[in-house]
């Protein structure tokens, strides 16, 4: 399980601030199709990727580097809009999926056309393609292995999903899946959509609350944790375990919480960042490295009980705790991952 702490990426990310070099990239054109803006770590995520991309169209690093997201999160939508982007001639498409399967024609398309295709976070499966993911699977079954270090009789669990169709999704949930055959004296009563949101989920919790028994423990895929806490504070109901998934609101009430009455828990999320990576490993593609394996793994970061507090400060309100990739970080995680 590939885990990595916000202090020691800031750190990591610091040391790997030189220029890039002018690459062979300079008149190519990436372009960005992203499915979905709904919640914090996706604004997050565009965040960060428009600030990498704009200082290498700056640094004449690539010639264009355009973002696009769909108007719903329909399959057929971002389909359209993958084929539109190969007529408009652009050299690589980098792509957060809405679906890993539903999308594979349009990018088979794009790769038949020459160009380079990464995706990540939602990924696709078309083996054409690029993946930059993170173990979600591991990243979920980890958290009932910490409901069992914190709750050795068990109890019983309410699951909040992500957006339906997505790999991410899936991830999660088998991750869910693998964590209760480990630890079968959990059970999970109830799952809720919350679309990695912090409104959509408390309204999906509430809405279920009253016919659920006693929960102990919530396990959810990150952007659900604030909005269930509140969802069982309004409803009058013991908090449980909550998960939590990086935001800066809901790392705010941990902390809060921990002050006034010793609450604990543990939070673990993908950067949004990521999407910076996903950037630079198409704009390496571009530039002649034919060994870029086509699966490549990005550490997530956690905070502890131990951590958080430290951490907090330097979540912007209203976002997300995350680290922006440069060329170099790039590099060192292609290397890496070409000795696996």
């Amino acid at each position: 399980m590939r885990v990595l702490t916000y202090a020691v990426l800031m750190t990591a990310t610091m040391l790997s601030t030189s220029l890039p070099a002018k690459a062979d990239t300079a008149d190519m054109k990436i372009a960005f199709s992203n499915n979905y803006a709904g919640n914090s770590w996706r604004q997050a995520m565009l965040k960060s990727y428009g600030a990498v991309v704009q200082k290498a169209v700056d640094d004449k690093i690539v010639g264009a580097a355009d973002i696009f997201t769909t108007a719903d999160k329909e399959v057929p939508t971002q389909a359209a809009q993958i084929q539109n982007l190969i007529l408009q001639g652009y050299n690589a498409i980098v792509i957060n999926a809405a679906s890993p399967e539903a999308l594979n024609g349009a990018v088979k398309q794009a790769c038949d056309a020459g160009i380079v295709v990464v995706s990540f976070d939602g990924t696709v499966t078309e083996p054409c393609a690029y993946r930059v993911t993170v173990d979600y699977r591991a990243l979920a079954a980890h958290q009932i292995d910490y409901m069992a270090e914190r709750l050795p009789k068990g109890g019983n669990l309410l699951e909040i999903r992500g957006v339906a169709g997505t790999s991410v999704d899936d991830d999660f949930h088998n991750g869910f899946l693998d964590g209760l055959k480990k630890h079968p004296e959990f059970k999970v009563v109830n799952a809720v959509e919350g679309d990695w949101d912090e409104t959509t989920a408390q309204k999906a919790v509430s809405t279920v609350l009253p016919s659920l028994p006693e929960i102990v423990g919530v396990v959810d895929q990150g952007g659900d944790g604030y909005g269930a806490a509140q969802a069982f504070n309004t409803a009058g109901r013991p908090t449980p375990i909550i998960i939590m998934g990086n935001r800066q609101d809901e790392l705010a009430w941990w902390v809060q919480q921990k002050k006034a009455n010793g609450y604990a828990t543990w939070s673990a999320s993908s950067a949004p960042g990521v999407s910076s990576l996903a950037f630079w490993v198409a704009q390496q593609v571009l530039n002649g490295d034919k060994t870029i394996p086509h699966d490549l793994t990005d550490p997530y970061l956690a905070f502890t009980q131990d951590t958080v507090e430290a951490a907090l400060p330097k979540i912007p309100v209203g976002g997300v705790a995350t680290v922006e990739y440069s060329q170099a970080d790039a590099k060192a995680i292609i290397e890496a991952s070409k000795k696996k």
